[in-house]
Order: C-alpha cells, then structure tokens, then sequence
C-alpha cells in the first residue's frame, strides 16, 4: 500500500495550562505522548457531540497550512476567526505531499463559495475559479449537489483531503455516491481523513475508525462503534426505541 501524505500528527509542545483545550480527551491522549497514526488511505473521527472531531481535525488542517475557515491551500479568506490554536501545537509527520488537497468545513462551506465568486468578480482572473468546480457558482445549487461538485470536478486525485462532517449535505444515496467517489480518489493515490456521524460513510472498506470520547482515543471495528450499534437497534425495532423514548 502507498505511504499516506500525513501519517501521523503529535503536540510538538504542551499546551498552556488554563486553554480549554486540555479538556478534551483527544488533546489529552496526544498530551499523554502519543500520537494519531494516518497509515491507511482513509480514516474517520467519530464520537458523540462534543467530543473534540472538529476540533481535531483543524487542528490537523491547520497544521498541514490549510485555512481555518476551508478551501485549499490557496485560500487565505476569513470571516470570523473562530478556531482554536491547536494547530499551532501539532506537528504533522509527512512521508510525502501531495499534488492536491482541500479542507471541507460544513459550517463553512457557504463562505468557501462565496470566496470563489468573489474571486472571479476580478478582471484579473482567468481562467476561472469557478471552472474547477463544475463551471456553476456553488450558491446557485443546492447544498447537496455543491458539495458533490466540489469532490467530482475540484478533488483531481494524489491529494490530502479533509472533510468535516460530509453527510451533512447529502441525503442517504448521495452519501453512497460521495463513497464511489472517495474510492477513485483513493485509487488515483488519494488521502481522506474525515470528522463523521454517518454509519454509512463508516462502513467505507479497510477504514481505521478513531472513537473519540472524554476519555481519550481508541481505534475501533466498525460494528463496534455506537454510532452503527445504536442505528441498528433503531432500524431493527424503531417502534420498539420510540415507545422507549416517547413514553409518558
């Protein structure tokens, strides 16, 4: 198997004593000495709300030098400065780079598109931004049907790429879609660390799943999870959970 972009991240120092980052298992795992290992071409954060996935994975993206707030590389706008300063704490250890690379934000994905556009208001720009990501402003589409233009058109293959929470955007068939696609990338020697609720996305083959908890970090089988066991007592008997649930 290829040798991921990133294989593994660690703290390159401690993090000031009072920072709520401490707080969260995952950070306090990684202050414990030990680092994330990223050796399989895909892998997912998943845990309960709060856990620290999003967190963990700017952090991650921060320190590969992408920005905060989404995009490529290349994208250097800001909005609001709302992230955390992990990345400014972790070390990411590369075997190689990568030709490409982008990081999905859902909470910022609307700002992403309207960089973009903004962009191509410039006499200056030629060809256009827009070009790369299925030739139609991403605000005149759906949620859904921008985020998948994005990976379909923009996502060009040999590269690193972070999602935040993917399903978000995308109805059960279309996340299924968004697996297809993950797989070409993944053969076109792509890299996917992705932040998921989804049991779907989950299921995507020879994944390695970090299950985050206050408690830490452990790698888990996928049937193990709570995410897939907690889904499928739910479609096996909802009536049953629902009474459970919704009794007086």
């Amino acid at each position: 198997m290829t040798a991921a972009y990133l294989s593994s991240v660690r703290l390159r120092r401690e993090l000031p004593e009072g920072s709520w980052l401490r707080g969260l298992g995952p950070v306090r795992y990684l202050m414990a000495g030990n680092s994330l290992e990223f050796d399989r071409p895909v892998t997912f954060l998943v845990g309960e709300n709060g856990t620290g996935k999003s967190t963990l994975l700017e952090g991650i993206a921060v320190a590969c030098g992408f920005n905060p707030e989404g995009g490529t590389r290349n994208f250097s706008f800001s909005t609001r400065a709302t992230h955390s300063v992990l990345g400014e704490y972790l070390t990411p250890v590369r075997k190689r780079y990568p030709r490409d690379g982008f990081f999905l934000r859902a909470e910022s994905f609307y700002n992403v598109a309207t960089n973009i556009d903004e962009l191509d208001e410039s006499p200056s720009m030629s060809p256009r931004l827009i070009d790369s990501y299925g030739g139609v402003s991403l605000h005149s589409q759906s949620y859904g049907e921008s985020f998948l233009a994005l990976v379909q058109n923009r996502f060009g293959g040999e590269g690193l790429y972070l999602l935040d929470e993917p399903e978000a955007a995308l109805s059960p068939s279309r996340l299924l879609t968004l697996m297809g696609e993950m797989d070409q990338l993944v053969k076109a020697d792509s890299q996917f660390i992705a932040a998921t609720h989804s049991p779907i996305l989950m299921a995507f083959p020879k994944a390695r799943i970090y299950e985050l908890s206050g408690a830490g970090v452990q790698e888990a089988e996928y049937r193990e999870t709570e995410h897939y066991q907690l889904t499928k007592r739910f479609l096996d008997d909802p009536e049953r959970m629902l009474r459970y649930l919704l009794e007086d």
